[in-house]
């Protein structure tokens, strides 16, 4: 990875932190995005310390924000003249509703909007990298999906994993029409499930019973440098050079869900997308 540029989005904990990392250990110049200064200042701290690489650095940006997704964006492409691969890692759970000024839920936001976002703005800068790659980090969560185009706030019936799974489905839609729309460009983009991750997100959609669900699952659960091998995978593995439009469990070519390869829905989500933005 000796000359190429990375961006790691939710870089400042769990497999984010894991990938950006590994990257910089692999020789690239690697920038992570997070939303807290102070962890940000830490991680890369930690990742030179980690790695002897010392061209890593943060750029922040809360994905509640639209307008931080775009001055992120504005600022990366003032600092790098080129991007080879992008990581969209970032994401959240929220297990009540929380309305937006964007006409959907915080969920869909954080999950979909905000890397569909960054990713159109610096679609020119991955294009004259070429080749180059999108890595998108959905879940199996998408399977329990469904994509109701006239209530995407989830107004209706509000549910933390269905809205979750809506998210994720939607990572999934927008890595399959990004492929078809960059075919020939030399960009990929693909989509992964990381594995069951014990992170710091279940703490923070749980305040109550959040460390208990935690402890647990740090029984059953992949620990975050195993849950970010799949995403280092895509982002790095000769083997995987010019593949796009696939989503990939534990470095193998999965089947996401039917309603994933509905060239209908993922365009009709495209242009919702591109309105909401």
């Amino acid at each position: 990875m000796a000359g190429k540029v990375c961006l790691v989005t939710g870089a400042t904990s769990g497999i984010g932190r894991v990938t950006a990392c590994t990257l910089a250990a692999q020789g690239a110049e690697v920038v992570i995005a997070g939303r807290n200064l102070r962890k940000a200042e830490e991680t890369v701290s930690w990742i030179q310390s980690e790695t002897g690489n010392n061209d890593v650095r943060y750029l922040l940006a809360d994905y509640a924000d639209l307008d931080q997704v775009r001055e992120m964006a504005r600022a990366f492409k003032e600092r790098a003249s080129r991007l080879d691969v992008l990581v969209n890692n970032a994401g959240g759970f929220f297990n009540s509703r929380r309305e937006t000024p964007y006409g959907v839920e915080m969920t869909f936001l954080v999950n979909h909007l905000a890397p569909f976002l960054l990713t159109g703005l610096l679609l020119e800068t991955l294009q004259d990298s070429a080749p180059a790659r999108i890595v998108n980090v959905s879940s199996e969560g998408h399977k329990q999906g469904t994509m109701d185009f006239d209530d995407l706030g989830f107004e209706r019936g509000y549910f933390g994993m269905k809205a979750y799974g809506r998210s994720k489905l939607a990572n999934v839609l927008f890595s399959y029409e990004l492929a078809r729309r960059l075919d020939g460009s030399q960009v990929t983009a693909n989509a992964l499930h990381p594995g069951h991750v014990a992170t710091g997100m279940w703490k923070t959609s749980f305040p109550v019973v959040g460390p208990v669900l935690r402890w647990l699952m740090g029984f059953i659960a992949l620990k975050p440098e195993q849950g970010a091998d799949n995403t280092i995978y895509l982002a790095s593995s000769p083997e995987v050079e010019g593949i796009t439009g696939e989503y990939y469990v534990k470095r193998e070519r999965g089947r996401s869900s039917p309603l994933s390869y509905d060239e209908g829905v993922a365009q009709r989500l495209w242009e919702a997308s591109e309105k909401l933005t």
